[in-house]
């Protein structure tokens, strides 16, 4: 029988609910990259292990972190601008995680797909195209769509409202710590995606 590479908790779900960065799409690399190319202009250092321990954290919210850590006045919305760029230029290098995609085919079309995410749906949706995953979810929720971020509940909590089924009856898949935490502030299993260095990105 086969094995499924990211066992999940027991029982039956009757949603599954993704982030994206780190979740279905091997994009913190491609983040990481985006985040240098644009915080280069004003010289601010931003370690890798720092980008991963924030993940999560709405990109206005780091670069208020940024701003605080070394004295500078950058423009969140002209860093977000620069780093949404980098990356949709970098699409073509885009790659999903092994581990998830075999849930999101196995699960099409028997249960419902959402995606939920502190980017923009206009970066989410573009992603997924260039995956060829689109098509695969019923609802999105992105920025904009919810009042508090992940840690908060709200983000998972608005998917499950849409798609018209109960939080407890819902499965997370996320790969930071705050969504995590998200998941079980409203009430739904979680399973935990591995970090890029915890994981064989080599496997077929």
């Amino acid at each position: 029988m086969f094995q499924l590479r990211l066992p999940l908790p027991a029982g039956e779900f009757d949603a599954y609910l993704f982030d994206f960065d780190g979740t279905i799409a091997d994009s913190m690399p491609l983040r990481y990259l985006a985040w240098r190319y644009a915080l280069a202009e004003w010289n601010c250092e931003f370690p890798e292990k720092l980008f991963y321990d924030w993940g999560g954290y709405p990109a206005t919210q780091i670069v208020a972190l940024l701003n605080e850590k070394h004295g500078l006045q950058m423009r969140a919305e002209l860093v977000m601008q620069k780093t949404e760029k980098f990356y949709l230029g970098s699409l073509s290098n885009l790659k999903a995680i092994p581990e998830v995609l075999e849930h999101i085919e196995m699960s099409h079309g028997r249960i419902p797909l959402a995606v939920v995410s502190g980017g923009t749906r206009n970066t989410i949706e573009a992603s997924l195209d260039a995956l060829g995953l689109l098509g695969k979810f019923k609802v999105f929720v992105c920025a904009g769509d919810y009042q508090k971020a992940k840690p908060d509940p709200e983000p998972f909590l608005v998917a499950a409202a849409r798609l018209g089924v109960r939080p407890e009856s819902c499965l997370v898949f996320e790969d930071a710590e705050l969504g995590m935490e998200a998941a079980r502030a409203a009430g739904m299993a979680a399973v935990k995606v591995p970090q890029p260095w915890q994981r064989n990105l080599g496997e077929a």
